[in-house]
């Protein structure tokens, strides 16, 4: 006899320099369609305690979930996604780094050509995107208003973060979804194309920049809720 699970819960895991309230034209788009979402808000201070924070919010739920990251967020979910309540894995121009690999392993040898993002010098620990350049690299797309309150709402990404590497990527052993932001100027494209071919995601590919999440919600959350309706049970 199948059964139907009542629980269809989606969990947002966000990357380095931003929190998680930008996540909520993503969260408003699902919420209306019945999902039950959860926004991570990672002190992104170090990798273990990122995956910790997000291991918090998937013990809390009932029910298989969709787990769901933007850029350092991929690192995130790859080791969190091995919590045995998630059902499948999203990448939203995100990092997914293979046993071993961190951030800062994906970043240290960009392909000739590939924009490099103008992170500054590290401070006591901590990166930040140069202010000027922050709309061009990160958030593409978005009015002026909107990357200028991005850049100065900047939360600092410990350099920890980046270092931390994945044990055991989940992508190995469950399914996974890429989104390929194809303007995106700071994960280049051609390398988010390589990662999702490596997991073996299954791929979309919209026109948008690193920010897509906050420019283009509704075909980020088109993405995840294939990736929801894939895994639910019958």
């Amino acid at each position: 006899m199948s059964v139907r699970s009542e629980e269809r819960n989606i969990v947002l895991v966000h990357g380095g320099f931003v929190d998680g309230s930008g996540r909520q034209g993503v969260y408003d788009v699902l919420t209306r369609d019945g999902y039950h979402v959860s926004v991570v808000q990672n002190p992104t201070l170090s990798f273990t305690g990122d995956v910790a924070a997000t291991r918090l919010v998937l013990d809390a739920l009932d029910g298989p979930v969709v787990l769901v990251g933007h850029s350092y967020g991929g690192a995130v979910i790859s080791e969190a996604g091995n919590h045995p309540k998630v059902a499948a894995l999203v990448y939203i121009a995100a990092f997914a780094p293979d046993k071993g690999e961190s951030v800062n392993t994906l970043i240290a040898d960009p392909p000739p050509g590939a924009p490099v993002p103008p992170i500054l010098p590290p401070r006591d620990g901590f990166l930040f995107l140069d202010r000027e350049k922050f709309a061009h690299s990160f958030a593409g797309g978005l009015p002026a208003e909107q990357a200028a309150f991005l850049a100065d709402s900047q939360v600092p990404w410990g350099t920890d973060a980046l270092a931390g590497a994945v044990a055991e990527p989940a992508w190995r052993v469950k399914p996974s979804w890429y989104l390929v932001a194809t303007d995106d100027r700071m994960i280049p494209p051609p390398a988010q194309r390589a990662m999702a071919e490596r997991a073996g995601s299954h791929v979309v590919e919209v026109a948008g920049s690193h920010a897509v999440y906050l420019s283009r919600p509704a075909e980020v959350a088109a993405l995840i809720k294939q990736a929801a309706d894939h895994c639910r049970i019958e």
